[in-house]
């Protein structure tokens, strides 16, 4: 999946420019918000496919209330939360290999969050515990959280053509993310 996946996530990474949205807190929250419209939409797809069957944890994989508690510490109240805008072109999900798929790239985006989180703590001073939830994810618990994910995708996707399924939906998810936070610009 790496490898089907690696240029898709280096246009996103370079076309997101997180250097310019960590410098200020408005840059920023407006990140966070645009997470929120993305993963509102997508997670509800995923929450149908792989709940409780596929991956008995996805309700603390999920990364709307760690994105939720970072909005409102920075000044969000519920009314906001439901009044922003939610991502409409989502990955189909229409079946368990992409749906995995779709979780591959929202699971592999917590490996990069815990880099990112010294910086958002020295630019912005924010922590896990206020602002920065999103980024801390799993805490100390990330490289368990994404072995666990793994041996699901890889009990789930065994066979080619749900490896294959997986990939085609990670590279739409990656295509949808960088159309909705970076207006698809490469």
């Amino acid at each position: 999946m790496r490898a089907a996946t690696w240029p898709s996530h280096q246009r996103l990474e370079k076309a997101l420019d997180m250097g310019a949205r960590l410098s200020s807190i408005h840059g920023y929250r407006t990140y966070l918000e645009r997470m929120w419209g993305f993963c509102s939409g997508l997670e509800r797809r995923l929450e149908l496919t792989l709940g409780e069957r596929a991956l008995p944890d996805y309700a603390s994989r999920r990364k709307l209330p760690m994105l939720g508690a970072d909005l409102t510490a920075l000044g969000a109240d519920e009314f906001l939360l439901q009044a922003l805008p939610s991502c409409e072109r989502l990955p189909d999900c229409a079946d368990l290999a992409a749906s995995f798929g779709s979780a591959y790239v929202l699971e592999g985006a917590t490996l990069g969050g815990r880099t990112m989180l010294p910086l958002i703590h020295k630019r912005l001073g924010l922590t896990p515990q206020h602002g920065a939830a999103f980024f801390a994810s799993y805490g100390q618990n990330v490289t368990e959280m994404w072995s666990v994910f793994g041996a699901a995708f890889d009990d789930w996707c065994a066979q080619p053509e749900a490896r294959a399924s997986a990939a085609t939906a990670a590279l739409a998810t990656f295509d949808a993310l960088n159309d909705w936070l970076c207006g698809g610009r490469a």
